[in-house]
């Protein structure tokens, strides 16, 4: 069952996927589905609302596809040469990733966890240099090296020189001239020569004019010339070679900084691309439930366009698992159980729902059945394909599954359909999945009425103006309104009170006829097999054919007091994921950041990406200075002098 394009989920992933930079981003986009596991789904909502923080305050990060880059680390470590072309996308991906840590550093000044992702970027400033220096405009520059400098510099000299010797010989054979200037065949220089007077000029024929009559001649005097060249030319590719083969070999020695750089960059290129997202739909951080609680104010469908959009007020949860909706047709009913699914999807994607505010509850499965379905090639008709897709919602709800179905029952005889309505709708309730269900039925309105767990709702329609209002009043039961709006458009009285009488009894004609009311209260049917229908207790986690269900894994509940790990000074940490090990020089402080002592420099760092590897007491004595460890020399005799008598000398700390 493809829910994703019957909500149009899918139209909201191609949205998303071209917010993304890279294209293995745009691919875990397409390729996204709801999250299980809570703890995770959390993390992914905190990401984008980070995201969109950051980028309120520094506008879009500076992100760049990878995917060239890839093949380029490929071709240096073959031992191949890489072409200048080549090195020039090096370079710049490189001056991207000094752009993007350049743009989350500004970020810790906000304390915004992104912005500690900064520190897992190397810009490579070594490489990225000698690349800037010796490469430009897709060639090997004539600075790159002192040796190239001269050579080529000897070719323009030389080049000018056979320049010279040509001109020579024209102006000392004027009269034997086709032409006052000398030319260029086959990278040679040549005087123009009459074909009578060839031989006049000693030299080789190099080429022809079209007609004939012209010789393109090289002569003697320029061909010493020209040889020295060709030794110059050799050299000038030699240098080049060594230049490119230089600059290949630090390519790939720095292949796996290259490689973690695109990985971190292509992470964070799907990070913004949930708050390009948010920012672009007006979406909210929601709330992340497992109480079967799902509330939404002022909700949109985020496909529709914001401005004539009519806000949705949606509340399920408690006792409540199933709402039926009535209203008249083009009412809003498909459009609202639409709006509901997709948002509690995109919230469970880790995205910001199109809402002002939503609490949502976490599903191990959507299911929906909306449009008529017929499909020829299978022969199927629309009443055959709804049945198909609702004996397949049956066999997969579960209490933790999410349904919605449209005009269910429809397609039939009227009577059959109800009965198949309400057969469904009970076997729904007892599987203890919320459900959002539009139907006319009366039969169902009243069923719902009296079924525990199940509340009618209405679609708002205004009969003055026979315009829908698109508002959803929970608890109420709504009409179709049909001879109402068949009364306006100008159906006769009488072929009305036929269609009353028929559809309700002669009761409601005179109904009817004394208030001159285009809509009939829909009456309870009069058979009393709802009664029979008794408070049935959901069923198990398992189907209604006993298999297995994805289950929704819940995050284990925390104190507050055990939130953040107590690390302690002189503790020895793993540090991910570069797995380097460091030692604590200053505990976590309220934010989960610590600070961190790294090989030749400290660095800040969230608790959440270092792991204890020795505690201190295992490694150092009891009362033992770790100034020693972590401050330099001069902070210490500064320390020490302050303790022994007054002096003007500052410590200065950095602070985070």
């Amino acid at each position: 069952m493809n829910y994703e394009s019957q909500i149009e989920f899918d139209k909201i992933k191609e949205l998303w996927a071209n917010l993304a930079v890279t294209e293995a981003s745009r691919d875990k986009i397409r390729n996204a589905s709801f999250f299980l596991s809570e703890s995770e789904l959390r993390k992914q909502i905190k990401d984008t609302t980070n995201s969109r923080k950051l980028m309120e305050c520094f506008g879009a990060p500076p992100l760049q596809n990878a995917e060239e880059i890839r093949e380029i680390l490929m071709i240096s470590q073959t031992g191949d040469c890489l072409l200048p072309r080549q090195l020039e996308q090096a370079g710049t991906f490189l001056a991207a990733v000094r752009r993007l840590k350049d743009y989350l550093s500004r970020g810790k000044v906000n304390e915004n966890p992104l912005a500690y992702y900064e520190e897992n970027l190397d810009s490579l400033e070594e490489l990225a240099g000698e690349i800037s220096r010796q490469i430009r405009n897709e060639s090997v520059d004539d600075y790159a090296s002192g040796e190239l400098c001269q050579i080529r510099s000897q070719m323009v000299k030389c080049r000018e020189k056979m320049k010279q010797k040509a001109e020579q010989v024209m102006r000392a054979n004027k009269n034997v001239m086709a032409d006052n200037y000398c030319t260029l065949r086959s990278g040679r220089i040549c005087v123009p020569v009459k074909k009578e007077y060839r031989m006049k000029i000693p030299g080789s024929v190099i080429d022809k004019s079209a007609t004939g009559n012209t010789l393109f001649i090289e002569p003697n005097a320029v061909l010493s010339c020209y040889e020295e060249l060709q030794l110059l030319n050799i050299r000038e590719e030699n240098e080049v070679y060594r230049i490119l083969y230089t600059l290949t070999a630090m390519a790939a020695d720095a292949a796996p900084k290259i490689q973690e750089n695109i990985r971190i960059m292509e992470k964070l290129d799907f990070i913004f691309s949930k708050g390009k997202l948010s920012m672009d739909l007006n979406g909210a951080e929601p709330k992340i439930n497992t109480e079967r609680r799902i509330i939404l104010k002022d909700a949109r469908h985020p496909l529709m366009d914001a401005g004539i959009n009519v806000p949705l007020q949606f509340e399920l949860g408690g006792e409540v698992r199933g709402i039926v909706i009535t209203g008249p047709n083009t009412g809003g009913k498909t459009v609202a159980i639409k709006t509901v699914m997709l948002n509690c999807m995109m919230a469970q994607c880790g995205l910001h729902p199109a809402c002002k505010e939503a609490d949502i509850c976490m599903n191990d499965s959507y299911l929906c059945d909306i449009g008529d379905g017929q499909n020829l090639t299978e022969n199927l008709s629309t009443f055959s394909a709804h049945i198909k897709n609702v004996l397949e919602i049956l066999k997969e709800a579960g209490k933790d599954s999410l349904i919605i179905m449209d005009e269910l029952g429809s397609g039939t005889d009227p009577a059959e359909g109800m009965g198949i309505a309400v057969a469904v709708l009970e076997e729904l309730r007892k599987s203890g999945a919320n459900f959002l269900v539009t139907t006319h039925y009366p039969e169902v309105k009243e069923y719902a009425k009296k079924a525990r767990g199940m509340i009618n709702a209405r679609m708002t329609f205004d009969k003055e103006t026979l315009k829908p209002a698109y508002q959803m009043v929970l608890g109420e039961a709504g009409e179709s309104c049909a001879f109402l709006i068949a009364g306006r458009l100008g159906m006769p009285d009488a072929v009305l009170e036929t269609a009353v009488r028929a559809a309700y009894g002669e009761e409601a004609v005179r109904a009817y006829c004394s208030n001159k009311r285009g809509a009939v209260e829909n009456p309870a049917p009069k058979n009393g097999f709802l009664e029979s229908y008794s408070a049935v207790q959901p069923e198990d986690e398992k189907g209604q054919d006993g298999r297995n269900r994805n289950k929704i894994i819940k995050a284990r509940k925390k104190h507050p007091a055990d939130s953040v790990p107590r690390y302690q000074t002189g503790d020895s940490v793993m540090v991910y994921p570069d797995k380097k090990i460091g030692i604590v020089c200053m505990p976590a402080n309220e934010k989960g950041v610590l600070r961190v002592q790294m090989p030749h420099k400290k660095i800040w760092i969230n608790h959440k990406r270092v792991k204890l590897h020795v505690p201190a007491s295992q490694l150092y004595p009891e009362d033992y200075d770790f100034s020693i460890l972590f401050d330099s020399v001069e902070h210490r005799k500064a320390r020490h002098n302050m303790e022994r008598k007054y002096t003007e000398e500052i410590i200065q700390y950095e602070e985070l």
